[in-house]
């Protein structure tokens, strides 16, 4: 633990040099990045998406790539293709950027179903293929999607397999007056131009997983995780009628892993080698908001996925 808390406030004091405020963002990519899972991300532009992502691969020395995603992308834009050399007189297999450590696909949504369905393979099989071949993705591998919830123009809906495919689901606020400020400051004397002196390896990140695997969870808070979860599938039977008339569908047995890995790397973030209480309620909405389908009539009448998780929540007893 002691060594791991050395990694993580390495990680952090050099995310910090080049991200003011989101301290939320930066916990969903330290969870993500400790137990190897994707993070979907919900913002208007402008944010410092890119640029916490690039952080956080500079923090790791780690590969960085960033995909814009358009209508015309191809999976072969992504995963790679073969190319013929004449000279050799065969065909050599050339990489795409999905091949990194840190991947950001930007504007996922704008991305056709075919393309994303290359970026499905690689998200849950850690692989690609190309021209019948399999190809490992480096480890560690981390996804790191956006999305733009104002203009709907030219995207096509994310599916609700692809969406569960991903971890958690953060959305984004703007930064404070102060935030802001120190921003521009920042911009200004070219901050964001320096090197990061980090030196934590992609070895330590490996360390944090393995250690983040081995922390303890109890069956009494297992059986915390599985109640919630079992609550969003059957609404009508534990919600009020004005609330549980909303939900569609409720999350997949992914959300029980989803939360038992997050709490995980939630105790180790705090320094404590066991999972409390507390650590699954603090991801209640990045693990459920996008797992819980609600209705049209939710939407129309501004109910939010946060609103009904947290009744979901409040119907189960804390251990």
């Amino acid at each position: 633990m002691e060594r791991a808390g050395r990694i993580l406030e390495t990680i952090v004091r050099s995310y910090s040099t080049k991200v003011v405020g989101q301290s939320g963002l930066r916990t969903s990519l330290l969870v993500a990045l400790m137990t190897g899972g994707h993070v979907l991300l919900e913002s208007v532009p402008g944010l410092a998406k890119t640029t916490a992502a690039e952080a956080i691969a500079d923090a790791v020395q780690a590969k960085f790539q960033r995909i814009q995603c358009t209508p015309d992308l191809l999976p072969s834009d992504i995963v790679g293709t073969q190319v013929y050399d004449p000279g050799a007189r065969a065909f050599f297999t050339q990489l795409g950027p999905i091949h990194a450590n840190f991947v950001l696909l930007d504007e996922i949504n704008r991305a056709s179903a075919k393309t994303q369905s290359a970026m499905l393979e690689a998200m849950q099989e850690r692989q690609t293929s190309i021209g019948g071949e399999i190809h490992e993705l480096p480890r560690p591998f981390l996804v790191l999607a956006t999305q733009n919830p104002i203009e709907q123009e030219g995207t096509y809906h994310l599916p609700e397999a692809q969406l569960d495919r991903f971890l958690i689901k953060d959305v984004l606020g703007y930064p404070s007056i102060a935030d802001e400020a120190e921003i521009v400051r920042r911009v200004g004397a070219g901050v964001y131009d320096d090197e990061s002196n980090a030196h934590v390896t992609l070895d330590d990140v490996n360390y944090l997983q393995q250690l983040t695997r081995r922390v303890y969870l109890d069956p009494a808070v297992l059986n915390y995780i599985v109640q919630a979860v079992y609550v969003t599938r059957h609404a009508s039977q534990y919600l009020p009628e004005s609330l549980a008339r909303y939900v569609e569908y409720g999350a997949s047995p992914r959300a029980s892993i989803a939360f038992a890995s997050a709490a995980r790397a939630l105790a180790v973030l705090n320094g404590r080698d066991h999972v409390i209480p507390d650590d699954v309620k603090a991801f209640r909405h990045h693990v459920l908001r996008h797992r819980m389908i609600l209705n049209f009539e939710a939407d129309a009448d501004g109910v939010s996925p946060e609103t009904v998780i947290d009744a979901c929540f409040a119907t189960v007893r804390v251990p």
